[in-house]
């Protein structure tokens, strides 16, 4: 992951870029808005921005909106202040970090932004086989079409992929397609020159470029705009981009890697998805599979998230017990990878003793029905689990939220939870979905799905007033 860090290194700041390097960022710097915009535009790969909270981050947010910057900022102001974290999130600022830094905080900004995702744990031999699949491939030039279920890992599959490639040394650079709007996707792939738009200051350069001697990940391409996956196409079999407003392509030289959580081939018949792009990208094709069909991996990535959560949070590490592992490998999984990190997070703040036991354990989803998952748990921790429920005190009166929610639609349950998000953030869509675990394409389709049933919803932040 590289940083750019907008403010002085020689106190607090500093320190947070130490701790961000002690974590295996990569650093840059500038020491105002005008000089980090520069750096903004000339591409590198900039993942994440530091701003001191005593710049102008609404003027810095407000320039990267109009010309098209879609990366994140985090202001970062000395103390905790609450009316400066307000005034930031106001300002258009992700998050809003106290100094002097907090080495578990700065861990989570990295982890919640997307690091260099997790290690490529796996034990089960369905896993494995797509794994030795994907190093058969890793040497070539060949495009890589990677498929499978939200949360299954495609990420760090594809990112294992550029480690193994004749391209390990050079940049790896990742896209969301669903978490871009339309208007901003084209100049995030291909870059702009000054002029191009109202607000385009300066030249930008694009992912391709950025990219150039290494590897493109597209994820989740199917949410890509037809339109634009022409353009798509024609990048990839000329090899050459046009910036938005440019005179002369620009020759670039990746190594292109796709991801979809949809069947593209039913994309293609109902006409959301071009035929021959789909085609141009599934030169290799790799499908991750669910958790649930991989359960030998269950236990060891519970195992990997149990340290990795203890540490973040500062807490001893304590083994999960047979009974609990069993209530996870008995589980339908239907978040995936990603609902079993989060549940095991969960579980390492609820757990109380020497271990990480049932009670602990809070699965929430689609999980297998109770006789179902009686049928699955070995005898032995289901005797465990039995004993666990039988000596568990009765909760009080009043105190389960899930129980005030009974009598209520999904539906219903949903708009309030998005609602009062989005309230909580000021109006700060991105903020929301990222909060909320949906793409911020998802999110404004709810909400113009209120707004057109009469529901008011808080108008957006600064940050989300895209220009046309």
């Amino acid at each position: 992951m590289r940083i750019l860090i907008i403010g002085s290194l020689s106190a607090e700041l500093g320190q947070a870029g130490r701790i961000a390097i002690a974590r295996g960022a990569r650093l840059a710097q500038a020491d105002d808005v005008a000089a980090a915009l520069a750096q903004l535009r000339a591409g590198g790969g900039i993942d994440l921005v530091l701003c001191d909270v005593r710049l102008d981050v609404s003027l810095l947010v407000r320039a990267m909106a109009a010309e098209r910057i879609a990366t994140p900022v985090i202001a970062c102001g000395v103390g905790n202040d609450a009316d400066l974290a307000v005034a930031a999130i106001r300002a258009g600022a992700r998050e809003y970090l106290p100094l002097p830094p907090d080495p578990d905080l700065i861990a989570a900004i990295l982890e919640a932004v997307g690091a260099d995702g997790h290690a490529l744990i796996h034990r089960d031999p369905v896993m494995r086989q797509t794994i030795r699949r994907a190093e058969q491939v890793a040497a070539s030039e060949a495009s890589v079409l990677i498929a499978g279920e939200s949360g299954t890992g495609k990420e760090v599959l594809a990112r294992h992929i550029h480690r193994k490639s004749r391209r390990a040394g050079g940049p790896f650079v990742a896209l969301n397609c669903a978490a871009i709007p339309d208007n901003l996707l084209e100049s995030e792939l291909f870059g702009h020159e000054k002029g191009a738009f109202s607000g385009a200051v300066a030249r930008r350069i694009g992912k391709f470029e950025a990219a150039h001697g290494g590897t493109l990940l597209l994820d989740e391409i199917s949410e890509m705009d037809v339109r634009l996956q022409a353009k798509l196409l024609r990048a990839i079999q000329e090899r050459e981009v046009d910036r938005l407003g440019g005179t002369e392509p620009v020759k670039v030289n990746v190594r292109l890697i796709a991801t979809t959580n949809r069947d593209l081939l039913a994309e293609v018949r109902k006409g959301t998805f071009r035929e021959d792009l789909y085609f141009r990208l599934n030169v290799v094709t790799l499908q991750v599979p669910a958790l649930r069909d991989r359960p030998g991996d269950i236990a060891p990535l519970a195992d990997h998230f149990a340290r990795k959560y203890a540490e973040v949070n500062g807490l001893p590490m304590r083994p999960i017990t047979p009974a609990a592992m069993a209530m996870l490998e008995a589980h339908g999984w239907r978040g995936n990878v990603r609902e079993l990190e989060n549940t095991i997070h969960r579980a390492v703040l609820l757990a109380s003793g020497d271990v990480i036991d049932v009670e602990a354990i809070e699965l929430g989803g689609a999980a297998p029905a109770a006789d179902e998952t009686a049928q699955r748990l070995v005898p032995a921790a289901a005797a465990a689990a039995a004993r666990q429920r039988e000596t568990a005190a009765p909760p009080a009166a009043g105190q389960s939220a899930v129980g005030a929610l009974v009598g209520r639609t999904v539906a219903d349950v949903e708009r309030d939870l998005i609602l009062e998000t989005l309230t909580h953030c000021l109006g700060n869509r991105t903020h929301a979905a990222t909060i909320l675990g949906i793409s911020i394409r998802t999110l404004r389709n709810k909400l113009r799905e209120y707004s057109s049933a009469g529901v008011r919803v808080p108008p957006p932040a600064q940050a989300d007033r895209i220009p046309a």
